[in-house]
């Protein structure tokens, strides 16, 4: 084994820090870009009245895998594949319109977690490096493979996730090149990122912020497919908002810097102890 392996610290360092909300849109378009994904969320999702269920969701499972104890993580995975379990449907043919044939879905494809958990890999690793710098080779490989148990603790197999940063970079370009954003994703990203009336008071100020950082973190393709102007002056205004994000995050203590994890981490204790009530109770 190789001192990465051996010590997890890297990853839990990277893992716990809530900089990694600001990537938050960008992973979230990135999924929808497969359109197996994007099917599924379109038709089993309200994210016109929820909004931010899918983030919270997504951020809760992370960190009960990442940071939980083993009841935790129990939980967070059933809770996931309790979610999922509806989420299917057949292909569709257009029948004769010229569009292409609409895939089939499922919550449980293996292959598409699998891209869910690279999408959230690959977006940390670009913020990261986008705020302090290319990481280090040990570090990145460190990295690589704390995320594997997103993927892997659900549907897909370890077999297959990739065991470094070279690895993974050469897998994800190759799919990435696959990638399909269709009207079901762009529908998705409107509404996430408009200002729906269903978000918290205050959030829409921060709107312009979030887009702008959004759009710096996809890949130009995808920022192209959906339809992001991205001018020379939003390249150079969203340069200046990450440097000086690199710039004063560091100076907070880790009480804030570390406060979306203990958060979630706390609501999922709270939940798994009320699950455990409940099961008690119909004994």
């Amino acid at each position: 084994m190789t001192g990465a392996d051996t010590d997890p610290d890297r990853f839990r360092r990277h893992a716990a820090d809530g900089i990694l909300l600001l990537g938050g849109g960008a992973a979230i378009l990135l999924q929808l870009a497969d359109p197996r994904v994007a099917r599924g969320v379109a038709r089993h999702s309200d994210f016109a009245g929820r909004p931010l269920e899918r983030l919270f969701g997504t951020l809760d499972y992370v960190y009960a895998v990442g940071f939980g104890d083993e009841s935790v993580r129990r939980s967070a995975i059933r809770r996931v594949n309790a979610r999922h379990a509806p989420v299917r449907g057949e292909a569709a043919d257009p029948g004769g319109s010229g569009e292409p044939r609409t895939p089939g879905y499922s919550a449980f494809d293996a292959d598409a977690q699998r891209w869910v958990a690279s999408t959230i890999l690959a977006t940390a690793i670009t913020l990261e490096e986008r705020l302090w710098g290319q990481l280090d080779v040990r570090d990145a490989d460190a990295i690589v493979r704390g995320y594997a148990p997103l993927g892997t603790s659900l549907q897909a197999g370890r077999e297959g996730w990739p065991e470094s940063r070279a690895d993974f970079d050469a897998w994800w370009h190759a799919r990435l090149s696959e990638a399909s954003v269709g009207d079901d994703a762009r529908r998705i990203a409107r509404t996430l990122l408009g200002g729906s009336a269903a978000l918290p008071p205050g959030s829409r100020l921060v709107l312009p912020l979030v887009r702008l950082v959004t759009a710096a973190l996809l890949p130009a393709p995808i920022r192209a497919a959906y339809g992001f102007r991205w001018t020379t002056r939003a390249q150079r205004v969203s340069a200046a908002w990450l440097r000086g994000i690199a710039l004063v995050w560091p100076l907070l203590p880790a009480a804030v810097r570390h406060a979306p994890m203990r958060a979630s981490l706390r609501r999922m204790a709270r939940a798994n102890r009320y699950a455990e009530r409940e099961a008690q109770g119909r004994r």
